[in-house]
């Protein structure tokens, strides 16, 4: 085996030889430390500066760039973050002016600016100013320009080579990692020569990507041009100046010296093939990896390039394109095909640089030889469509046999047209927990506009929300929409962050065009959306409702989740408010009514926030858990309505779904609390039981007892990852690829995140290399993945996944059902997990499925670790080609719960080796085939029967008996396999009333004390949530009864209660004359009105799906007071249709007879 490679996480920054493991984001960290290294040795005292706004594929930079900040300090680099980007772009300008008095501490002060699209957009203004004015001599601007191609979390696509273009700014396009920081350096190099800013594209293929790179001082050697002569003066910053000069200079000199720079020290090169090939190729950045995985699928390496006739040429800057290298690359072919994905830049410059040529090549690229669309401007160019765009090519120019068999194979793969949408999608949500799902209500009859953030997420829920703008320009739309529809108010959310940027400007037109709209301003103390940075200046409530005071707005309110915490002297704005969050709703309707301009003020931090301050022990951790008992549970899906949240969870057990809260989910909001059920439990002092390896189930030495597999690999090898976000899957990559780089492998990790932190879908493009240097793509090929590892099956299935596989492919998928965000509003989602099966199925090979999570729950009381566990299945099925002791150490760097993941690791390993053994934990679940279905109903029967007998009596028992016999009588032998069974479940639904005794009898039962015990640790008292008939008032608010806690006393009486359920409905039955009772009668009422309905006539193949359906009617009826009442009459209108579809179709059914 090859020597594993010493490796520390600190190498990343301080490492200065040999090669680093990093991602994009990492690489550009360490950048602006290469430039000080750089300038230190040739003898240059130079400081840095950083700054820009965070947005995707960028969002994790700032946060980043503050971890370095020990190593940027001592390189005098100085981050900064800005308040918005075009004031940022403003700072980087005034750096190039430091010193030009004669008071500069430093020779010259190099700046990165960076920006999500939109971002730079914003910016045109300063940055055309800056680049007129050019640079210092030694310093040197570099513009991060963030482009998310396919909106994959933004609000639009956006490509902003041409906002650049319009500016003229010169643009490098980096391939990879290793390209970010050789076109980064050459990028300040190029900007202290030329005197113009230059900017460096960053899309996620690039930026996000992790990769082994060289960050030695001398990779790049740059000289200055002896050719070209600069303007008296210089071409760098000077004062005074005017703009005539500025723009005269720009065209007459700095842009001639760029191209002199560039003349000089080539960035664009052949890479494949040989001078004299026919067919030319030329692309760059993401382009080009996509081009190169093209090359891959169909074979053409280096010789085989030569063979065919074939070079490539790659562009590091693709504005303005140096021609002489062009030219030369051009020169004896008779085709150029240009790759680019997003509008065409480069491909009319080609055109026009090659105009008048002797024997000029044919140009095509956007259009094809016909004039037809070849790469279309929308959307994402795909290795698999440029693949057929240069095999068909090739092919007639060749008639290469090999290749056209490449090109058939490459052909037949499945692709989006083919395959059909999965039986579930996972679309992002907001986290357990979430301010906003509270703050993004609106009362009926009102409607709310989305803004920039997370709570844009509300769109696509129930919150009659629909319609944005850019960020910034929250309510703005509302001046423009207002004077011409009839509706008088609409609220408008708005996030802290976007309000500190630039959406108190919204606010002042808003005043200013007399509208009526009522603001909610989200504070939420984080910039949620790009990870939780903090607000780039000082804000806080108290200010932010002084600030809106100043501006006029009609009235302020204040809603929180806690009230009490504001001290007495807070410095509020006039005539401020301050509500509890849950009479958020009569605010609302308050606001609606006001005339002009109002501001809600929603003030609770997020969840996610307090989850990463906890940890750190920033802040204090309540001492209160809320937990379900499982028994008094209805599966209403109540809870889920009142709160959003996503870490209500269900549960199937034998009495149907119920609900359960992950508690490692679980952010303590107790939004869920709201819900009118008595199942809830406070458990206070108590702590979540903390994940603990069980020595029975692995050991942590089990490895010495598993053979090694096969790991070598001689050519690229391809997996997608797939997961959810939050659950660790991100982090997987991250092992894989350090584990690639501790075993001198070649690896590229590309996480597809899009709003994946917020539950939606992960996918990682993972490539590995037999040698570093052998990498040349980050995105996998339709068809070209070698393993499916499917940590989470909905995502695994989604079409985007299923189309990246084939017959070649090895799928090793987790089975745990875990729910969408759906299911908070759908209590009766189902889990289609035998179609999500057969989807992967149908366009995989080998299929291998674990169930992880039930592993990770069983064995270490932690559902993390059923990532660990599909790793080592993976690695033991011959799938995962990397050594165990690579992955093994990759684990250890990773510094998290160590002994455990490698416990996990090593459980999935077992688990491949000998399934039988390593599932010992699960037990032997699951129905027993060879039992007939008449028993199963006879045991179904004496299960609800016995239940019945002890919760009620023996006369409700046999009022089960009854109606069952019944209908067995009365429906023919035939059925029975298909009626009696659901007939029982709703019969027993009908009777089995969790009234005050039965919940007290439940509360009462040891299995209570024990499932609290399997999820708790320590001390702890309990309180349980109530609503007595006989003591709760009703909610003006909610229209509801009002829910009390009550303390451990309350079991004593449940005791008493439940030994005194043989009184249930005697005239000294306090709950007698309760609506619950009552509503009781109608629903038994009303099911033997079922009955009668099905022995009137015969059931028949004909009427058996509407006797079916006629029979679950009361399945609906689920909860307690108000909800139940709700459920029941929904329920009984369905009755009285399916009744009525039921008696007609009889009624067919008599006239064919």
């Amino acid at each position: 085996m090859t020597k594993l490679r010493q490796v520390s996480l600190e190498d990343k920054y301080l490492l200065k030889s040999d090669q680093i493991f990093v991602t994009g984001i990492q690489a550009l960290v360490r950048l602006p430390m290469m430039q000080s290294d750089a300038d230190r040795l040739a003898g240059v005292r130079t400081a840095g500066y950083v700054t820009g706004y965070r947005g995707s594929p960028l969002g994790a930079l700032d946060q980043q760039l503050a971890l370095a900040k020990p190593q940027l300090e001592a390189c005098d680099i100085k981050f900064l973050p800005a308040v918005n980007e075009d004031l940022a772009a403003t700072a980087v300008w005034g750096t190039q002016q430091a010193g030009w008095r004669g008071d500069g501490l430093y020779d010259g002060v190099f700046s990165m600016w960076y920006a999500k699209g939109p971002g730079v957009d914003r910016s045109g203004d300063p940055l055309r100013h800056g680049n007129l004015a050019g640079t210092s001599a030694h310093g040197g601007v570099l513009i991060l320009m963030g482009d998310d191609h396919v909106c994959e979390s933004s609000t639009t696509a956006h490509q902003s080579e041409y906002s650049l273009v319009n500016t003229l700014i010169p643009v490098l396009n980096p391939a990879g990692v290793q390209d970010i920081l050789d076109f980064g350096l050459y990028g300040w190099a190029l900007s202290r020569y030329s005197g113009c800013w230059i900017g460096l594209k960053s899309v996620h293929d690039t930026v996000e990507a992790s990769a082994s790179v060289i960050a030695g001082p001398g990779r790049m050697s740059l000289t200055v041009p002896d050719d070209f002569v600069m303007p008296e003066g210089g071409v760098n910053f000077r004062w005074p100046d005017t703009p005539q000069a500025q723009e005269a200079r720009l065209h007459q000199f700095k842009l001639p010296a760029v191209s002199a720079f560039l003349r000089r020290n080539p960035i664009d090169r052949q890479v494949l093939g040989d001078t004299q090939g026919q067919f030319g190729i030329i692309s760059t950045g993401k382009s080009y990896l996509d081009v190169r995985r093209a090359l891959l699928e169909l074979g053409i390496d280096e010789a085989r390039a030569k063979g065919l006739g074939l070079k490539l040429y790659k562009v590091g800057m693709p504005w303005p394109l140096e021609p002489e290298g062009l030219k030369a690359f051009a020169s004896g072919t008779r085709k150029l095909l240009v790759v680019e994905e997003k509008r065409a830049l480069m491909e009319d410059q080609i055109r026009s640089i090659l105009y008048g040529m002797t024997n000029p090549p044919e140009v095509i690229g956007k259009a094809d030889e016909s004039g037809a669309v070849l790469f279309q401007a929308h959307g994402r160019l795909d290795a698999a469509q440029i693949g057929r765009a240069i095999g068909e090519r090739l092919l007639q120019l060749t008639g290469d046999e090999t290749l056209a068999g490449a090109l058939r194979r490459l052909g037949d793969r499945a692709d989006d047209a083919t395959l059909k949408d999965a039986a579930m999608r996972r679309t992002p949500y907001f986290c357990a927990g979430c301010p906003h799902n509270t703050s993004t209500q609106v009362p009926d009859g009102s409607r709310a506009l989305a803004g920039i953030g997370c709570h844009y997420m509300a769109q696509w829920m129930d919150r009659e929300t629909a319609t944005f703008t850019q960020m910034g320009g929250e309510g703005a739309s509302w001046i423009g929409e207002a004077p011409f529809t009839s509706t008088d108010h609409v609220f408008q959310n708005i996030g802290d962050g976007t309000y500190f940027h630039s959406g108190l400007l919204a606010i002042r037109a808003c005043v200013g065009a007399q509208v009526n709209i009522t603001y909610k301003i989200l504070y939420n103390d984080a910039v949620a959306m790009t990870g939780g940075q903090s607000v780039d200046g000082p804000m806080d409530v108290m200010r932010i409702s002084r600030q809106v005071h100043a501006e006029g707005v009609s009235e302020i309110a204040v809603v929180t989740d806690d009230p009490q915490k504001y001290p007495p002297d807070a410095d509020w704005a006039p005539g401020v408010r301050i509500y509890h969050r849950d009479l958020l709703a009569r605010v609302q309707r308050e606001m609606r009514e006001v005339l002009g301009t109002s501001v809600i003020i929603y003030d609770q931090t997020c969840a996610a926030e307090k989850r990463r301050r906890r940890r750190r022990g920033l802040m204090e951790t309540p001492n209160e858990r809320l937990f379900i008992n499982e028994a008094v549970c209805e599966g209403c899906g109540d809870c889920g309505t009142q709160s959003n949240c996503v870490a209500l969870v269900p549960v199937e057990t034998d009495l149907g779904r119920k609900r359960s809260i992950d508690q490692s989910a679980c952010n303590l909001d107790y939004s869920c609390n709201k819900g009118f059920c008595p199942s809830f439990v406070s458990v206070i002092g108590s702590t979540k039981k903390k994940p603990v390896p069980s020595a029975d189930s692995v050991n942590l030495q089990s490895n010495e007892t598993l053979a090694s597999v096969e790991t070598g690999i001689e050519k690229p090898y391809s997996i997608i990852l797939t997961g959810v976000g939050g659950t660790g899957v991100v982090t997987i990559g991250a092992i894989i690829g350090m584990a690639a780089h501790v075993a001198r492998m070649g690896c590229s990790v590309l996480d597809m995140a899009g709003l994946a932190q917020k539950g939606g879908a992960v996918t990682s493009h993972i490539i590995l290399t037999p040698q570093p240097d052998e990498m040349t793509a980050t995105h996998i090929a339709d068809g070209g993945s070698d393993l499916l590892l499917g940590c989470d099956v909905v995502s695994a299935a989604a079409q985007e996944t299923r189309i990246k596989l084939s017959s070649q492919t090895t799928s090793v998928v987790n089975t745990h059902k875990m729910m969408t965000g759906d299911f908070t509003r759908d209590p009766d989602q189902k889990f289609p997990l035998d179609e999500l099966l057969e989807d992967i199925r149908s366009t995989s090979g080998r299929v291998s499925t674990v169930p992880a999570t039930e592993l990770a729950k069983r064995v270490f009381a932690e559902p993390l670790t059923a990532n660990l566990i599909m790793l080592g299945y993976a690695y033991q099925c011959e799938a995962l080609p990397i050594p165990h002791e690579a992955i093994e150490k990759a684990i250890e760097l990773n510094g998290r719960d160590v002994d455990t993941n490698l416990a996990a690791f090593r459980l999935g390993r077992k688990t491949a080796a000998d399934t039988a053994e390593a599932n010992a934990p699960l037990g032997g679940l699951g129905a027993n085939p060879d039992v007939s279905s008449e028993r199963l109903e006879e045991e179904l029967l004496t299960r609800r029967r016995d239940l019945l007998h002890e919760s009620h009596g023996p006369k409700v028992a046999a009022q089960l008996s009854d109606w069952v016999s019944r209908a067995r009588h009365s429906i023919d032998a035939c059925y029975h396999d298909v009626l009696i069974p659901p007939l029982i479940e709703s019969a027993f639904r009908v009777l089995y009333q969790k009234d005050e005794y039965e919940v007290a009898r439940l509360y009462t039962a040891p299995e209570f004390r024990k499932s609290l015990s399997e999820e708790f640790d320590g001390r702890f008292k309990l309180r349980v949530h109530l609503a007595p008939p006989l003591l709760s008032r009703m909610d003006p608010e909610s229209g509801r009864p009002r829910m009390r806690s009550f303390g451990p006393w309350v079991f004593t009486v449940f005791k008493v209660l439940s030994a005194l359920r043989w009184a249930r409905g005697k005239w000294f039955d306090p709950f007698r004359f309760s609506e619950e009772k009552a509503l009781q009668k109608k629903f038994q009422a009303d099911f033997q009105r079922t009955i009668d309905t099905l022995g009137e006539a015969p059931v028949t193949s004909s009427n058996i799906d509407d006797a079916l359906r006629l029979v679950e009617w009361p399945m609906q009826v689920r909860g307690f007071g108000p909800v139940r009442t709700e459920a029941f009459e929904k329920a009984r209108e369905e009755m009285e249709q399916r009744e009525s579809s039921f008696r007609s179709t009889r009624g067919e059914n008599q006239q064919v007879a």
